[in-house]
């Protein structure tokens, strides 16, 4: 399952935005406090009008969505590298995720005290990456002192050494690992390491519920930041979120119409995770249940069959499959195959977004 973790300084609203996101997903919430040491975690679907459409199609019994979990994360403070806040234990939290929610204020409220006294989305930014960077590079150079040893007479330890060498430079320059241009030699190296700022990252920009269709000045300034790092930007509103938690589910379309938005928070977050991280969903339908799967892009047809279990992965044969549009448009898996558009794919079949497929295996 995909994990994301959501941080940013106290007071920016993540908190709220988690706390809403994941009610507004009817999500399976660990019995985790709602305090300051563990982070608090929510199960919740992956938003997708597709599972209806083919559910009804098969006449499934059951609809099964892809789930992402969120973590919040306690609020990060400057000097967190060095335990300042907890900040040791939560940053541990962030290594453990697939992805990183950084939520930035971008909204003026005086009842709600920013925690550093002003509105400033690029010194919010820079405190956390601060952070996130001291802690990766007092990890690498740890690794460098026990790595130099072996490099007296292993290669491969001098490589390892000459890899995080370049990225502790980058770091002292206050540069993030994913700023850093590496081959997959030397990526592979590097990938135990489980670096904060080698994670993908989105930049959640929580603006005020009147500038959630436009953004504003400091949304612009979140998106600078990240063009230098291949990184995500989502508007985001923690208060909408949170008017929506209270809205029957008829109204909140109309509700985010009227703000001029056709998505809330969670959508957004979810397909922007997806993008980011080079996701693909794939669906298997029939009269017991319609379920989605989340697969890497580039997957073959038998990894994307291991993901359902290893034995399939294993035994596998061939996979029937069909795009979703074909299938929504003949109306049948019968009518399909009719007119030709179900296709009996091998091993070496990359899966497509939206493709649904039945695997056929030996046992």
């Amino acid at each position: 399952m995909l994990r994301a973790g959501i941080v940013g300084l106290p007071n920016v609203g993540k908190s709220t935005l988690f706390n809403a996101v994941v009610a507004n997903a009817k999500a399976e919430a660990a019995n985790f406090p709602f305090c300051t040491i563990e982070p608090n975690v929510g199960v919740v679907a992956v938003p997708d009008e597709r599972l209806n459409v083919l559910a009804k199609i098969a006449s499934s019994a059951q609809i099964i969505p892809a789930r992402v979990e969120f973590v919040d994360i306690a609020g990060l403070v400057k000097g967190a590298s060095q335990g300042e806040g907890l900040g040791n234990q939560f940053l541990s939290h962030i290594r453990e995720v697939d992805a990183i929610v950084h939520v930035v204020r971008c909204f003026e409220n005086d009842d709600i005290i920013h925690v550093a006294g002003s509105v400033d989305p690029a010194r919010d930014i820079e405190i956390i990456n601060i952070e996130l960077g001291l802690s990766d590079l007092s990890q690498i150079e740890r690794r460098i002192d026990r790595t130099r040893k072996q490099a007296r007479t292993s290669k491969d330890a001098q490589f390892e050494i000459t890899v995080l060498e370049k990225l502790a430079a980058a770091l002292n320059e206050g540069k993030s690992v994913r700023q850093v241009s590496l081959n997959d030699e030397e990526a592979e190296i590097i990938k135990g390491l489980e670096l904060l700022t080698y994670k993908p990252i989105i930049y959640a920009a929580n603006v005020s519920e009147d500038e959630l269709a436009t953004g504003n000045h400091f949304v612009e300034t979140v998106r600078q930041i990240a063009a230098t790092e291949n990184a995500q930007v989502v508007i985001v509103s923690a208060q909408v979120e949170a008017e929506l938690v209270e809205l029957p589910e008829s109204d909140k379309a109309d509700f985010l119409a009227s703000l001029g938005v056709e998505e809330g928070g969670l959508k957004s977050l979810i397909r922007a995770t997806y993008t980011l991280l080079g996701l693909r969903t794939y669906f298997t339908c029939g009269p017991k249940e319609t379920r989605a799967w989340t697969i890497n892009a580039g997957m073959s047809a038998p990894q994307a069959a291991g993901v359902i279990h290893s034995d399939f992965e294993r035994g596998f044969i061939r996979a029937e499959t069909v795009a979703y549009k074909d299938l929504v448009t003949t109306g049948s898996m019968n009518a399909a195959k009719e007119k030709g558009l179900v296709r009996s794919e091998g091993k070496e079949y990359v899966v497509q977004e939206g493709d649904v497929m039945l695997f056929r295996f030996n046992v």
